[in-house]
């Protein structure tokens, strides 16, 4: 088979949302759809200053938090801890089995351990590339879900 491969240009979702189509089809022919539903948390100080955000959606029972932020002034202050402890009680509620997520080893490892999440995954660090690292927290403490 002789295929071409091409740059696809420009920032429209199209494309992308064609190779997503393809994934959840053969996933929903599998009997595991991808249905996510999307959450986005906002935190905001007294003074109505935005502290920070978390996004994340649902994937095949999972919470993955794909991007948790808090403003420079803001650290320190528990706006973090809040925003990822009501993370987990949405997960909680639609009866997940955990949440997963990562981050760069200059960013927060050391906080998402102190919140009981678990290392799963790590790329080398290579030629000074960021290393990336993966964590993840199940609800459940059966040694059937431990990481």
């Amino acid at each position: 088979m002789t295929l071409a491969i091409f740059t696809v240009e420009g920032e429209g979702r199209d494309f992308a949302d064609t190779v997503e189509a393809i994934i959840d089809g053969t996933a929903a022919k599998l009997g595991l759809p991808f249905e996510p539903e999307q959450l986005q948390l906002k935190a905001c100080d007294a003074t109505g200053e935005l502290a920070g955000g978390l996004t994340a959606h649902t994937v095949q029972d999972w919470l993955f938090i794909k991007l948790l932020g808090i403003a420079e002034a803001q650290r320190g202050s528990g706006a973090g801890r809040a925003l990822l402890a009501r993370a987990e009680e949405f997960a909680r509620q639609k009866r997940l089995v955990g949440v997963y997520l990562d981050t760069f080893a200059f960013q927060a490892p050391g906080f998402y351990q102190s919140m009981g999440y678990t290392e799963c995954g790590r790329l080398p660090a290579v030629d000074g590339a960021a290393q990336r690292i993966w964590f993840a927290k199940t609800f459940d403490d059966t040694a059937d879900n431990k990481i």
